[in-house]
């Protein structure tokens, strides 16, 4: 008796793009989708210009609002805030669901850091480290405080030499212990609680971080169910995190028969999720207006057939995807756009890298339309260049 080798599946980008849209409900607005469930569904929405987050939660779901976002992130009793705003992919801000809020501490709590960015008499040592995690956690239990307010109660518990102003900050010195704010964030012991008029205030949500590699698992399953097929150079990209690790972790997923290869057309071997093989016959039609740092042009690899020719150039910030909004025709980046509001009248500028179809223009009239709609304003649409810069 023979053995037969598994056949290897191979997978155009056509297929892919158009399996990654229909995921992340950008092939059309999904009814009843609610904004934790978008937000699960893309892994994450960036939140550093909070308003872009709550446009690229909106376009996902039939009917969503930017004031149904802002409901399930500061709702009045926090057992029904159903978003939590906390550090996440990269270090960066994001919107993640509360209920997925143990998967994410434990695995980015348990990815390993690279080298120390920070110069020697800034740095904080292991120790260091651990005393003022556990501050922070300590002085946010059961209470809402400004940074300020917590960088009284973080040197008050650990020392002076936790307030040492040595950290850059904009236009001001921070002290010593903002270099480990995103860490309490990864920790699960620091998110954003609401505003207190204009200032940001954080509170502790008193979560649990799930065991790292269980976490770190699932986090992969859920990228490449999202995303893939993706190699392990893509996650690790994705995460900011170190390529060997992820090698390693990708070969043992592997092992465990958790994921599999397949040959993604034009990008060598990449990986799904065990037997998630089934792809989209059909091409991608329609246009979307995507937001500053929406995640699937962020996390769609590989980059330069999302944005394709003159896209790479104009569409991307010094190669770095997110810091312009972008238009999708038939699912791939065909121009930039840029909105300025002012009370409730938002004047959208969209600017095709090549002309719209009549067709087209009037779907571009439709999406504009409903941004307007999430964002709860009038928006009135004008073809033509974009003059604003990428989002530093």
């Amino acid at each position: 008796m023979t053995s037969r080798a598994r056949r290897t599946v191979t997978v155009s980008w056509p297929e892919a793009n158009a399996r990654r849209l229909a995921r992340q409900h950008l092939s059309g607005p999904a009814p009843g989708l609610s904004p934790a469930d978008a937000v699960g569904a893309m892994l994450g929405a960036h939140a550093q210009v909070l308003s872009a987050a709550e446009l690229s939660v909106g376009l996902r779901g039939e009917g969503l609002t930017r004031a149904d976002v802002r409901t399930a992130l500061w709702a009045d009793a926090p057992a029904r805030r159903t978003l939590v705003k906390t550090f996440g992919p990269r270090g960066t801000v994001h919107l993640l669901p509360a209920a997925d809020l143990p998967l994410w501490t434990g695995a980015l709590s348990a990815v390993p850091t690279g080298p120390n960015p920070f110069p020697k008499d800034t740095r904080m040592t292991p120790d260091q480290v651990e005393e003022v995690v556990a501050a922070i956690g300590a002085a946010l239990t059961g209470a809402e405080l400004t940074v300020d307010e917590l960088s009284e109660e973080v040197v008050a518990r650990t020392g002076p030499w936790a307030g040492d102003l040595v950290m850059p900050g904009f236009q001001a010195m921070w002290p010593r212990w903002r270099q480990v704010l995103h860490l309490a964030g990864h920790r699960g012991v620091l998110a954003y609680a609401p505003n207190r008029g204009r200032r940001a205030t954080y509170t502790n949500p008193g979560y649990t971080p799930l065991p790292g590699a269980e976490a770190q698992a699932a986090l992969v399953e859920r990228y490449l169910y999202a995303y893939g097929p993706a190699s392990e150079a893509h996650f690790a990209r994705w995460l900011a995190a170190p390529k060997r690790w992820a090698d390693g972790l990708f070969a043992s997923l592997a092992g465990s028969g958790a994921i599999e290869e397949v040959a993604f057309a034009g990008a060598g071997p990449a990986w799904v999720v065990a037997g998630d093989t089934d792809f989209p016959a059909g091409p991608v039609r329609g246009v979307r207006l995507l937001p500053y740092f929406d995640a699937f042009a962020i996390a769609s690899q590989p980059r330069e057939r999302l944005f394709p020719g003159r896209a790479y150039e104009r569409a991307l910030g010094g190669g770095q995807a997110g810091n312009y909004p972008v238009l999708l025709v038939d699912g791939t980046v065909a121009g930039v756009w840029h909105q300025r509001r002012s009370g409730r009248r938002i004047a959208v500028t969209v600017e095709p890298l090549e002309p719209l179809s009549a067709a087209r223009l009037r779907a571009l009239e439709d999406e504009v339309e409903r941004v307007g709609a999430v964002m709860e304003g009038r928006a009135e649409l004008t073809v033509g260049t974009v003059s604003v810069g990428p989002h530093a």
